[in-house]
């Protein structure tokens, strides 16, 4: 009878649970299809409606930026990637959505970029009215209308960086020596922006070493980040007191964390010296009103957004330039030229001298244009009542991220040789516009700036990027001229939203008339 009972009770909870089971099962699957029905209508790769694993596979491969590109050409301007998550390549669209006053807000994703579990930054920053008025604080710094020596302190660290050239990496005729350019580049970056944030530059290119292993942990770091990027309530578990141990602390010897203790010591002295608000960046916020723990914030994501994305337009730019003899000799001949007619400045070249030059403005653009620093499609979300989007019905709280590099080779704004590198597009452009009052050049212009985001999200640091850039280049090719020691396998880049770049191996060599001025 006991064991009458016994079977019954465990025959029992069986039936029970396998009822739970295929209760459970029915529910995910009305879920999944109540998901993909809502959005049924918008073309897409095949199963993207239904999981996030075409979204994942990419991100994951480091090609989500090429995915998304070629998922536009062959789907059309609107596409959707997952079960709430569409992607379009159409700049009218973007600028409609990334306006000022836009209803749209910020997605998700944003949330996986806070630094500091308990306190947004500027990029992470949901809320419109909070974000307005941090940017507004903000701007005054970034602008250089508080730091009087910005081009100066630049200079220096150009500088600095021409003389670790000089003293370890310079090939001759008896003397072999390649270098890494990807990592030298970004050891430049990095002592520029904390230059220009606090006067104080943490001497990455003075040592030639990667500083508290902040390059490498960051880099060990992007598989986590690209999964967080997909998955961003994820990100909210890992920020939870339970598992905040696991992120980096200012108490970490190396990587981030010791960036985190860096900032806070760095404000804490600032603040406690007699000279708070002097003309750097941090004095800047620090006048305009950011209490201590924004100020700790911001510093950190100066350091990320000011460093890697500039490092990338400056490799990047050369690999283009270093494979494209025609443009490469093109600019190092404007250049020189210039240097030797005394159009430019020694020991750097000024930034307004540097926007006289045609063909370096027009090489900047277009290395910009080829590969956009930042690939991310940061998504933002439908508003109530949803939205018509490149003649699509778009159900509120649908999310739709951007596809730059979708959007910067559009054959109808660049030209049916859009996926090529070639400088020389700006300027027949411009020429074909005076000729016939045509507006291709701002088409193309308007198109291009979306690299940097518009409206309430344009980037602050735009113009700070664009003085860096020109000052680089000019004396990067007036003292040496670059080749790539592997052009069949010139170097290592995946995409994680930004991009992790390295082994651009080069051999340098010093330019004659370089040679004779010094």
């Amino acid at each position: 009878m006991i064991l009458d009972n016994f079977l019954w009770t465990g025959s029992a909870w069986t039936s029970a649970g396998l009822g739970l089971g295929l209760v459970l099962l029915a529910y995910i699957a009305a879920s999944t299809i109540k998901s993909w029905h809502r959005l049924r209508h918008i073309p897409g790769p095949p199963g993207a409606g239904f999981s996030k694993w075409w979204m994942l596979r990419n991100t994951l491969g480091g090609n989500m930026h090429l995915a998304t590109k070629a998922a536009c050409r062959e789907y059309g301007p609107l596409v959707r990637l997952g079960p709430n998550q569409l992607v379009t390549n159409d700049p009218e669209v973007l600028r409609r959505l990334w306006a000022v006053r836009s209803p749209y807000k910020k997605g998700p994703f944003y949330e996986a970029v806070r630094f500091n579990p308990e306190r947004d930054n500027l990029i992470s920053m949901r809320n419109d009215a909070l974000h307005n008025e941090l940017r507004a604080k903000m701007a005054p710094g970034y602008g250089g209308k508080d730091n009087e020596s910005l081009e100066a302190a630049m200079d220096k660290e150009i500088l600095v960086f021409c003389d670790l050239l000089e003293r370890k990496y310079i090939s001759t005729e008896t003397d072999y020596r390649p270098v890494d350019l990807a990592r030298k580049v970004q050891y430049l970056t990095l002592d520029v922006i904390t230059a220009l944030a606090f006067s104080k530059r943490f001497g990455y290119t003075e040592q030639d070493t990667d500083l508290y292993s902040y390059i490498k942990i960051t880099e060990d770091s992007m598989p986590v980040m690209m999964f967080l990027s997909i998955f961003p309530g994820l990100a909210k578990v890992l920020q939870s007191r339970l598992f905040r141990r696991l992120l980096p602390s200012e108490h970490d010897h190396v990587g981030f964390g010791r960036f985190i203790a860096v900032a806070k010591q760095i404000v804490g002295d600032r603040l406690a010296s007699d000279q708070p608000h002097r003309r750097d960046m941090l004095g800047s916020f620090l006048a305009h009103g950011l209490t201590r723990e924004e100020a700790e914030g911001e510093t950190l994501l100066q350091i990320i957004a000011g460093s890697d994305t500039t490092a990338t337009a400056l490799r990047t730019t050369m690999l283009y330039l270093m494979s494209s003899p025609h443009s490469y000799r093109k600019l190092a001949d404007e250049v020189r030229g210039a240097s030797a007619q005394n159009c430019i400045s020694l020991p750097v070249v000024t930034d307004a001298e540097a926007r006289t030059l045609p063909y370096l403005q027009a090489v900047i653009k277009e290395g910009l244009r080829i590969n956009p620093p930042v690939a991310g499609t940061m998504d933002v979300v439908v508003p109530e009542g949803g939205d018509v989007i490149c003649g699509y019905t778009v159900p509120a709280g649908t999310e739709v991220g951007c596809s730059e590099f979708g959007a910067q080779s559009l054959s109808t704004i660049f030209g049916p040789d859009a996926d090529v590198f070639r400088p020389e597009r700006w300027i027949e452009a411009e020429k074909e516009d005076n000729k016939d009052g045509g507006e291709r050049i701002k088409q193309m212009n308007n198109t291009w700036n979306l690299i940097f985001k518009y409206g309430k999200w344009q980037c602050l640091g735009k113009e700070v990027a664009l003085i860096e850039l020109n000052k680089v280049f000019v004396e990067l090719l007036r003292r040496y001229d670059f080749t790539l020691v592997n052009p069949s396998k010139p170097w290592h880049s995946i995409n994680a939203g930004i991009f992790i770049q390295s082994d651009l191996f080069v051999k340098i060599t010093r330019v004659e008339a370089a040679k004779e001025k010094s």
